[in-house]
């Protein structure tokens, strides 16, 4: 089994509206290795919008319903992300 790792952060412009409604709006990316996670990582940092950034490894993340939207992308699907 190959585990993943997965960038989350909060995402202040999305929070509270839309489809977050009354929730906190957590962005995760699944990457497939930690030299992937730390691009994403980096990224997601250059974004003043972006906090509460973490790399997270093995299990997917979960974040209650009620509280939390969630949005997960694929590292290769997000191309803001994924530059070298």
């Amino acid at each position: 089994m190959n585990k993943k790792y997965y960038v989350t952060m909060t995402d202040k412009a999305l929070s509270g509206w839309g489809c977050a409604g009354n929730k906190i709006s957590k962005f995760i990316i699944e990457c497939d290795n930690y030299n992937d996670a730390s691009i994403a990582r980096d990224r997601a940092l250059t974004r003043s919008e972006m906090k509460y950034v973490n790399i997270n490894y093995g299990k997917e993340p979960y974040y209650n319903p009620n509280r939390y939207h969630v949005s997960i992308e694929k590292f290769e699907d997000a191309p803001y992300f994924n530059k070298r």
